[in-house]
């Protein structure tokens, strides 16, 4: 035994506190240490750069609607209608995502109010297998509409998603004219729709209800667009701009009617609702 060791041992040295492993978060925008109450305080925004970091469906929720809302009951679909398997079969893809997640699949449904502004709220979950878009969506989607119009009140829809499911085949892209459809019916009861554009809206679901609605709202930062940068690129064969797909790029552009930073999201939509809903709704 070396004199180091005798020494050691022979020292009354405190043990090493523990401390827990989410005490501190890194910023995926500027890679800054963040301490995580402090982020979680701030909306899930770095206070530095103005990050707008992804968040799940009941975050959102929390963040749009007045305390009290319910959730709907997530519609029943039929489950791996194709019995399709990649590494691994897709019924285990959705076992291991419901087991990191509080809801059933990938778009979550509330109806509540927003400033005291009647509304339903339906949130896409990026967390749950990309927020990808299958028959447990499409339902879901539609049953937030249906629930809309029953209220006579505004749909409002955030979205967050890498496209279609790829799972599903045709039977997800099915769902793209399915949710068109009730877009026209809230369209023409008078009711409003309207989008918020979260990180990110990409896929069949820019190409449907995404983009479809009476306002569309971009968080910052937000990436936004149907085919990825790099098979755009290739396709043309020309460097794209500076900020391509990105809210502010679109909004520049006229494809988003306006960046709203994350705290202000709330009382933008109540106004919004408060303009455009109909009078027996207010």
């Amino acid at each position: 035994m070396s004199w180091l060791t005798r020494v050691r041992n022979s020292l009354p040295f405190l043990e090493k506190r523990e401390t827990p492993d989410n005490l501190w978060v890194k910023c995926p925008g500027c890679s800054e240490m963040l301490f995580t109450r402090e982020y979680e305080a701030n909306l899930y925004v770095c206070p530095r750069c103005e990050h707008h970091g992804r968040i799940g469906a009941d975050t959102r929720l929390g963040q749009i609607l007045d305390p009290g809302y319910a959730l709907l009951p997530a519609p029943e679909v039929r489950e791996d209608p194709l019995k399709f398997r990649d590494s691994k079969r897709y019924a285990d893809r959705l076992k291991q995502a419901r087991a990191n997640n509080a809801h059933p699949d990938a778009f979550t449904v509330a109806a509540g109010t927003i400033e005291g502004q009647k509304a339903v709220v339906g949130v896409q979950d990026f967390t749950f297998m990309g927020g990808s878009m299958g028959l447990a969506v499409g339902a879901a989607f539609v049953a937030g509409a249906e629930r809309a119009l029953e209220d006579k009140c505004g749909y409002v829809v955030v979205t967050a998603a890498g496209g279609a499911r790829m799972q599903e085949g045709i039977l997800s892209l099915m769902q793209m004219p399915k949710a068109t459809v009730m877009t026209r019916r809230l369209k023409e009861a008078g009711l409003p729709y309207i989008v918020v554009l979260a990180d990110p809206t990409t896929g069949g679901v820019t190409a449907s209800y995404a983009m479809l609605g009476d306002v569309h709202i971009a968080e910052p930062g937000a990436l936004i667009g149907f085919a990825g940068q790099r098979v755009i690129q290739e396709t043309i064969r020309e460097k794209l701009p500076e900020g391509f797909q990105r809210a502010e790029y679109l909004h520049e552009h006229g494809m988003v009617d306006m960046v709203v930073p994350r705290a202000e999201i709330r009382s933008t939509l109540a106004k919004l609702l408060h303009y455009m809903s109909p009078a027996e709704a207010a």
